[in-house]
């Protein structure tokens, strides 16, 4: 082993992948072995480390080495269970690439922990009769999992995730119905096995695939109806990227306003009125649908019900809106703020917008403080509220008065930032209230 491969096992041993790609730029071999003999490559693989996996694999590092053992590092990704080292190790065009008796192979691995479950494969592959421990992890983007570890070997419960991905890099076109019973199995939308699902049925892109997911809006359990929203959603996000777009947005608002009318799951329900708000529909449309589940039973429903008011409010949905500032669940009251605040408030308003500016709750107090400070009230007595905010205890509070005040162009504005405390901080790096008091110096500063 050279010098500079020894570095890179170091490097992979400690995932710092930075230090990977640049010992690879250098001139290290990707392949190059571990302390244990076999490629650095399943170093990462079994250490979880999808960044590492990746700047290998992308570097030239063979996934389909066949390793002693009569595995390869691409079989142990999908048995670790983990799908962003999975996605990581696939490399480039694997149809094309593997035999379909290899293909057949990864498949039926994935498939076979997938049914089995990893717990109890563990069990019996190491045969340790302990415990076994249990903890949630997230992979980036990739969904929320289940990690498993006894007789000291460790795998994730993501093969479910695996399969539906590798069955699509190879075109192997999985019933619909059987990736939706996928999905929900787990009976966690943040689950990895959920997103799988939701991706591969969303770039299906056919009106049979369609027909056939949208079908489960009408099944008896909640959970594949919210699966089905999940979809939709997608398809309104990717929309625009594909063929057909048009056709596919008509079938798409008028699933949502027919399912919208009988939905009778308070979850289910919330989730359609966000995804209705989420959408173009006409102004009198969207308030309607708004205004007929303004006084529902439950609060999840009711919280989605201001996002369907467009502004100015008409004098129904100005009321609609007072009532739910009103409600007794915290976080219908801070959804119906925003509403409030970004009008032009007539006088007789302005004391339930200082009410909820002074709310017991502090989401509801953050969230109006925020809609207050880009409201339209300019108004003294608004004004004057905001410098009482400074002196909150909760820094966002403070950073949204802060901000309102230079808004207003407020000559106390300098003080008010200094009350705010330091900013200079990551969470804040594109936050526009940041950059408030500089803005207002702008504006402000001596003419010539």
């Amino acid at each position: 082993m050279t010098e500079q491969d020894a570095a890179l096992a170091a490097a992979v041993r400690a995932g710092d992948a930075e230090r990977v790609r640049d010992l690879l730029d250098a001139g290290a071999s990707p392949d190059s072995a571990a302390e244990d003999g076999l490629p650095v490559l399943c170093t990462a693989v079994t250490a979880f480390d999808s960044a590492v996996t990746e700047a290998l694999v992308e570097a030239g590092a063979d996934p389909d080495r066949e390793l002693p053992d009569g595995t390869t590092p691409l079989l142990r990704a999908i048995e670790s269970g983990s799908p962003a080292v999975f996605e990581a190790a696939l490399g480039a065009e694997p149809r094309l690439r593997l035999a379909p008796e290899q293909r057949e192979e990864l498949l039926a691995a994935a498939r076979g922990w997938s049914e089995e479950g990893p717990a109890a494969r563990l069990r019996r592959l190491t045969g340790d009769p302990g415990p076994v421990g249990a903890r949630a992890v997230r992979e980036g983007d990739g969904g929320t999992l289940t990690e498993y570890a006894v007789g000291g070997r460790r795998v994730r419960d993501g093969h479910g995730a695996i399969l539906t991905a590798l069955e699509w890099a190879f075109r192997i076109l999985t019933p619909p119905a059987e990736l939706v019973a996928r999905a929900v199995r787990q009976g966690d939308p943040e689950h990895a096995d959920w997103s799988a699902s939701e991706w591969t049925l969303t770039v299906r892109r056919s009106a049979e695939t369609w027909a056939e997911v949208v079908a489960f809006h009408r099944h008896p359990d909640p959970l594949p109806r919210l699966f089905v929203l999940d979809v939709l959603g997608m398809h309104a996000l990717t929309g625009g990227l594909t063929q057909h777009s048009a056709w596919y947005e008509r079938e798409r608002l008028q699933l949502l306003g027919t399912w919208v009318e009988v939905e009778d799951d308070g979850a289910v329900l919330a989730r359609l009125l966000r995804a209705l708000a989420d959408e173009d529909l006409p102004g009198a449309e969207a308030e309607a649908v708004g205004l007929r589940h303004a006084g529902h039973a439950d609060a999840r429903v009711r919280r989605e019900v201001p996002g369907l008011f467009d502004r100015p409010l008409t004098p129904r949905a100005a009321g609609a809106v007072r009532a739910l500032c009103r409600d007794p669940d915290a976080g219908v009251r801070a959804a119906a703020v925003d509403a409030l605040a970004r009008e032009a408030l007539p006088a007789e308003d302005r004391p339930l917008l200082l009410a909820l500016l002074a709310d017991a709750d502090p989401r509801v107090a953050r969230r109006a403080a925020r809609a207050t400070a880009w409201g339209a009230d300019r108004s003294p007595e608004i004004t004057e509220a905001l410098v009482r905010l400074l002196d909150a205890e909760d820094r966002d509070v403070r950073l949204s008065a802060a901000y309102g005040m230079a808004l207003r162009d407020d000559p106390r504005t300098v003080e008010a930032y200094a009350r705010v405390g330091r900013l200079d901080r990551p969470e804040y790096e594109h936050d526009p209230r940041a950059d408030g008091l500089w803005r207002w110096k702008l504006r402000n500063a001596p003419s010539g």
